[in-house]
């Protein structure tokens, strides 16, 4: 285990990861409770949370990222440092508009906030794709994950106190800048990828290439398919856990939010480190079966909470239980994504890849999950959601010799 995470290409990730999360909250949740404490409506407030529209078509120039890298750090760390520059400038600048005051200035560097930080996302994920070898996919995703999970706590929770109790809300916000900027620091000591792919020729090509690659290989409409349903399970059982724990479990909130968000999000961190460990040894394809059917098994664990009169000790083993193995088939799941990504076109690749793997989650278990629970009732659901993650355990299996050859060389 430590041989994977001291390799000097894998745990730079674990600070670009933390730059990675960090501006997520600042634009969303962090800023709508400061509108909130301000005085601002709640339509306005309501208004804010467009303001992450840009996370979701990232996609979209994902290509330009692609052809085109200022000359500086190289074609991905480039990108990546003058976007966590410019996002250290606009952070801590937001500290200075009030919401009650310049609530349309202040949306407009959220907006800006956000299309930076997007940016950073489409160059780190293919920096990290690049930059890993095979055996070390898992460990670097893993320590992406705990990156970005430690910098949502930091960017969320203690964003909170700090403004509430200490800094105030302007310099909480200067502070996050300064993070960044000592993330900057981090991405020009980060290494170079061993090889260098050269970017395509024209900005058509990097369109057009990435897809035309990606669907020349065998099979590749069904490698699609088990993107979206390899953590179908998971989406659907996590989709509205929140609200069963209080309405369906009937614990307090207070309980829920100590359990499942604080120590839930541990051990959704212990996975993740897990899995980088245990895949490294294991290789990706019986890495993301065995996390698979343990991601599926785990949503047990909500069906006895659903049938049981509620203890405090069963909920925090339930959380417990069904978050490692989340993390560990999250850690699998973003090496598959890497290891299906042709290094000249990675970050277009990996930007589709990631937008296609939302889709299960977004347009399946959100708006499906609250009718299936009304006529089934919960109990009946959660054991609905193991069948869920069948199909994709099925394909996975079926696709066994691909995902295999995966393993046997870097892209």
């Amino acid at each position: 285990m430590k041989s994977v995470y001291a390799s000097s290409r894998v745990y730079p990730l674990l600070v670009l990861g933390f730059a990675s999360g960090l501006p997520l909250a600042l634009t969303s949740g962090t800023l709508q409770a400061w509108a909130t404490v301000d005085g601002v409506s709640l339509q306005s407030i309501g208004f804010l949370t467009l303001v992450g529209t840009a996370y979701t078509l990232k996609f979209l120039w994902a290509p330009l990222v692609d052809r085109y890298a200022p000359d500086f750090l190289g074609r991905r760390r480039s990108w990546m440092f003058f976007s966590q520059v410019l996002l250290a400038f606009f952070i801590a600048g937001m500290g200075f508009l009030a919401p009650s005051s310049h609530l349309g200035l202040l949306a407009v560097f959220a907006v800006i906030v956000a299309f930076l930080s997007a940016t950073q996302d489409i160059a780190f994920d293919a920096y990290s794709t690049d930059v890993l070898r095979d055996h070390e996919r898992a460990a670097g995703a893993a320590l992406k994950v705990l990156g970005y999970r430690l910098a949502m706590i930091v960017s969320g929770g203690l964003a909170l106190i700090l403004a509430g109790t200490w800094l105030g809300w302007q310099y909480t916000y200067v502070l996050m800048g300064v993070f960044m900027l000592v993330c900057a620091v981090a991405t020009i000591l980060a290494p170079e990828p061993e090889i260098v792919a050269k970017a395509p020729r024209t900005l058509g090509l990097a369109v057009v290439e990435p897809l035309k690659e990606f669907f020349s290989r065998r099979g590749a409409v069904l490698i699609l398919v088990l993107i979206v349903l390899y953590k179908l399970g998971d989406a659907f059982a996590g989709a509205l856990s929140t609200t069963f724990l209080i309405r369906g479990a009937g614990f307090s909130t207070e309980e829920v939010g100590s359990i499942n968000k604080i120590f839930g999000l541990a051990a959704t961190i212990v996975g993740a480190l897990a899995g980088g460990s245990i895949m490294s040894k294991m290789g990706l394809y019986r890495a993301l079966m065995l996390f698979g059917l343990l991601q599926a098994v785990s949503n047990f664990g909500y069906w006895v909470l659903a049938v049981t009169p509620p203890h405090l000790y069963s909920m925090g083993l339930v959380v417990a239980i069904e978050n490692v193995c989340g993390g560990l088939g999250t850690a699998a799941f973003v090496a598959l994504l890497m290891a299906l990504c042709n290094q000249q076109f990675s970050a277009t690749q990996f930007a589709l890849l990631s937008a296609l793997s939302a889709v299960g989650r977004t347009y399946l278990a959100g708006p499906l999950t609250p009718p299936i629970v009304l006529a089934l009732g919960w109990p009946v659901f959660f054991i609905m959601t193991v069948f869920i993650a069948l199909p994709g355990l099925a394909l996975l299996w079926f696709k066994r010799a691909e995902v295999k050859a995966l393993d046997q060389s870097d892209r």
